[in-house]
């Protein structure tokens, strides 16, 4: 079966730093993109970054470019999400989903549809 687990998250102080980790079972990671998204209470979905099936192509949101970064270690079967310089407006829930991938993420990997597998969420509170 199929299964991607989310954990790192947490409390931290404003400007503070979180990594998250996705690791998955059940597939081979090589052949599926990864992107993470999150879910503020009382707001919709929105993608956070997406990598391709090779590491070599990443997108971000606009409102995390140049604080989050995303990697991938396909041998330890994990997807890393590095967040720095962390504000009140990232509290959410942040979810790791997969799709069936190829060497470029696409212009439109930030929609939720498109993903076949979620994880169950890791929470993470920016709060002083």
């Amino acid at each position: 079966q199929l299964q991607l687990v989310e954990s790192g998250g947490g409390l931290v102080q404003p400007g503070g730093s979180l990594t998250l980790s996705c690791v998955y079972s059940g597939f081979t990671l090589d052949y599926y993109s990864i992107a993470w998204f999150r879910q503020a209470p009382g707001k919709e979905r929105e993608g956070v970054s997406c990598i391709s099936i090779g590491g070599t192509s990443t997108k971000y949101a606009d409102s995390v470019k140049g604080r989050f970064a995303i990697s991938r270690e396909n041998a330890r079967s994990t997807v890393y999400l590095q967040m720095n310089s962390l504000q009140p407006e990232d509290t959410a829930t942040y979810y790791c989903a997969a799709v069936i991938g190829g060497d470029t993420v696409p212009d439109t990997w930030w929609l939720s549809s498109e993903y076949h597998y979620w994880g169950q969420g890791t929470p993470v509170t920016v709060s002083s």
